[in-house]
Protein backbone atom coordinates (compact mmCIF):
# COMPACT_ATOMS: atom_id res chain seq x y z
CA UNK A 1 0.00 0.00 0.00
CA UNK A 2 1.39 3.11 -0.66
CA UNK A 3 1.54 5.97 1.95
CA UNK A 4 2.48 9.50 1.77
CA UNK A 5 3.67 11.80 4.56
CA UNK A 6 4.26 15.14 5.00
CA UNK A 7 5.63 17.10 7.28
CA UNK A 8 7.38 20.35 7.72
CA UNK A 9 4.19 22.82 7.91
CA UNK A 10 3.60 25.43 10.58
CA UNK A 11 2.87 28.94 11.36
CA UNK A 12 4.94 31.95 9.53
CA UNK A 13 5.67 35.57 9.39
CA UNK A 14 4.61 36.72 6.04
CA UNK A 15 8.26 36.89 4.02
CA UNK A 16 9.82 33.96 5.74
CA UNK A 17 10.24 30.90 4.75
CA UNK A 18 9.46 26.83 4.97
CA UNK A 19 10.70 23.43 3.85
CA UNK A 20 8.09 20.75 3.52
CA UNK A 21 9.10 17.47 2.85
CA UNK A 22 7.24 14.35 1.95
CA UNK A 23 8.60 10.66 2.19
CA UNK A 24 6.63 8.01 0.49
CA UNK A 25 6.88 3.72 1.05
CA UNK A 26 4.88 1.31 -0.73
CA UNK A 27 5.54 2.41 -4.04
CA UNK A 28 8.46 2.34 -6.51
CA UNK A 29 9.41 5.89 -6.43
CA UNK A 30 12.03 6.50 -8.78
CA UNK A 31 9.18 5.95 -11.24
CA UNK A 32 6.28 8.25 -10.07
CA UNK A 33 5.51 11.75 -10.73
CA UNK A 34 5.80 13.30 -7.69
CA UNK A 35 4.55 17.04 -6.26
CA UNK A 36 2.16 19.29 -4.06
CA UNK A 37 -0.80 20.73 -3.85
CA UNK A 38 -2.44 23.21 -2.31
CA UNK A 39 -6.12 24.22 -0.85
CA UNK A 40 -6.78 27.33 0.84
CA UNK A 41 -9.94 27.51 3.15
CA UNK A 42 -12.91 27.94 0.28
CA UNK A 43 -11.10 27.02 -2.29
CA UNK A 44 -10.46 23.48 -4.32
CA UNK A 45 -7.29 21.72 -4.12
CA UNK A 46 -4.90 23.02 -6.80
CA UNK A 47 -1.08 22.36 -8.24
CA UNK A 48 1.51 24.12 -6.81
CA UNK A 49 4.90 21.96 -8.52
CA UNK A 50 5.50 18.67 -9.24
CA UNK A 51 8.77 16.72 -10.75
CA UNK A 52 8.86 13.69 -12.85
CA UNK A 53 10.91 10.63 -13.10
CA UNK A 54 13.42 12.27 -14.94
CA UNK A 55 13.73 15.90 -13.31
CA UNK A 56 11.37 17.68 -15.09
CA UNK A 57 9.47 20.54 -12.83
CA UNK A 58 6.47 21.91 -13.04
CA UNK A 59 5.42 25.17 -11.11
CA UNK A 60 2.39 27.35 -11.13
CA UNK A 61 2.65 31.04 -11.95
CA UNK A 62 1.60 31.83 -8.52
CA UNK A 63 4.88 30.61 -6.95
CA UNK A 64 7.30 30.76 -9.48
CA UNK A 65 10.27 32.51 -7.99
CA UNK A 66 9.44 31.74 -4.47
CA UNK A 67 9.30 27.99 -4.32
CA UNK A 68 11.58 25.19 -5.86
CA UNK A 69 10.71 21.57 -5.29
CA UNK A 70 13.71 18.57 -5.30
CA UNK A 71 13.85 14.71 -5.46
CA UNK A 72 15.63 12.21 -3.70
CA UNK A 73 14.90 8.81 -5.31
CA UNK A 74 17.43 7.37 -2.92
CA UNK A 75 15.54 8.22 0.26
CA UNK A 76 12.05 8.26 -1.27
CA UNK A 77 11.52 12.08 -0.37
CA UNK A 78 10.21 14.85 -2.55
CA UNK A 79 10.92 18.28 -0.80
CA UNK A 80 9.23 21.61 -1.17
CA UNK A 81 10.90 25.08 -0.36
CA UNK A 82 8.77 27.54 0.31
CA UNK A 83 10.28 31.19 0.01
CA UNK A 84 8.81 34.74 0.89
CA UNK A 85 5.65 33.14 1.89
CA UNK A 86 2.71 35.55 2.18
CA UNK A 87 -0.55 35.37 3.23
CA UNK A 88 -2.30 33.83 -0.20
CA UNK A 89 0.19 30.99 0.43
CA UNK A 90 -2.11 29.76 3.71
CA UNK A 91 -3.37 26.39 3.23
CA UNK A 92 -3.20 22.87 3.67
CA UNK A 93 -0.27 21.37 1.34
CA UNK A 94 -0.63 17.82 0.17
CA UNK A 95 2.09 15.63 -1.26
CA UNK A 96 1.02 13.33 -4.02
CA UNK A 97 2.42 10.56 -6.32
CA UNK A 98 1.36 9.44 -9.76
CA UNK A 99 2.18 5.37 -10.83
CA UNK A 100 0.70 3.65 -13.55
CA UNK A 101 -2.30 6.11 -14.09
CA UNK A 102 -3.42 6.10 -9.89
CA UNK A 103 -2.50 9.47 -7.98
CA UNK A 104 -2.18 8.59 -4.20
CA UNK A 105 -2.43 11.94 -1.33
CA UNK A 106 -0.50 12.65 2.19
CA UNK A 107 -3.12 13.79 4.68
CA UNK A 108 -1.75 17.19 4.10
CA UNK A 109 0.45 19.74 6.22
CA UNK A 110 -0.72 23.17 7.39
CA UNK A 111 0.91 26.61 6.36
CA UNK A 112 -0.24 29.22 7.65
CA UNK A 113 1.41 32.83 6.89
CA UNK A 114 0.19 35.75 9.13
CA UNK A 115 0.85 39.38 7.54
Amino acid sequence: QVQLVESGGGLVQSGGSLRLSCTASGTIFSTSIVGWYRQAPGRQRELVSTIDDIGNKNIVDSVYGRFAISRDDASNTVDLYMNNLQPEDTAVYYCAAVQYGITYWGKGVLVTVSS
